[in-house]
C-alpha cells in the first residue's frame, strides 16, 4: 500500500520557490518499458487556460528530453533533505550512461502513465499539454543569454497537473 495521499493541487501549501528553486525536484518521464529522469531546479506551478499547471525546462540534450518528447505524461519527485546526494547524482549523471536507480537507491514507481519514485516526499503528475523551445530573438533582457553559451535553448513543456500525492 503506498503511503501517498491524493490531495487536490490548490491544497499545496509548500512554496513553490522553496520546492522548486532551493529543494529541487526530479522530472521524470516513461513507464515501466522506459523511462529517465533528471533534476532541475527551474520551474513553476500556476494556472493556465483556466487548468493548474506546471511548466518545467529541459535542454534537448539532456537524455530525459527523449522521455518528454514522446510521452503524453511526466511528473515532478520533490525529497527530503537527505536524498540531496541522489538528486545530485541525477543532475550529473545521464541515464545514457548510468542506471540512476541502481546508483542512488531510489525506488520507481510506475502509476498514472509515467513514473515517480517512492521516496519522494511529494509528486506532481501532469499531462502534456504544449511544448516549445525557447526563442533567443524573443528574450527581452540580454543577460538571459549567458544561459545559453552553447546556444541550446531550453524547451518548456507546460501540462495539466491531474494528481498530487503528498506523504
Amino acid at each position: 500500500m503506498s503511503a501517498f495521499k491524493e490531495i487536490a493541487p490548490t491544497q499545496l501549501s509548500e512554496n513553490p520557490f522553496e520546492l522548486i528553486g532551493k529543494k529541487w525536484m526530479l522530472i521524470s518521464a516513461g513507464t515501466e518499458t522506459g523511462y529517465n529522469t533528471m533534476t532541475a531546479s527551474w520551474g513553476s506551478f500556476g494556472v493556465l487556460w483556466g487548468m493548474p499547471i506546471s511548466n518545467c525546462y529541459i535542454r534537448p540534450q539532456r537524455y530525459t528530453f527523449e522521455f518528454m518528447q514522446r510521452e503524453e505524461y511526466y511528473s515532478l519527485s520533490f525529497f527530503d533533505e537527505e536524498y540531496r546526494s541522489a538528486l545530485d547524482f541525477c543532475g550529473k549523471k545521464s541515464g545514457r550512461d548510468y542506471d540512476k536507480v541502481k546508483e542512488t537507491g531510489l525506488t520507481p514507481v510506475f502509476n498514472y502513465k509515467t513514473t515517480y519514485f517512492e521516496q519522494a516526499s511529494l509528486v506532481v503528475v501532469c499531462k502534456k499539454l504544449y511544448v516549445e523551445q525557447f526563442k533567443p530573438e524573443l528574450f527581452l533582457s540580454p543577460e538571459i543569454e549567458k544561459n545559453y553559451p552553447d546556444k541550446d535553448y531550453h524547451h518548456t513543456f507546460i501540462g495539466k497537473i491531474e494528481h498530487v500525492l503528498q506523504k
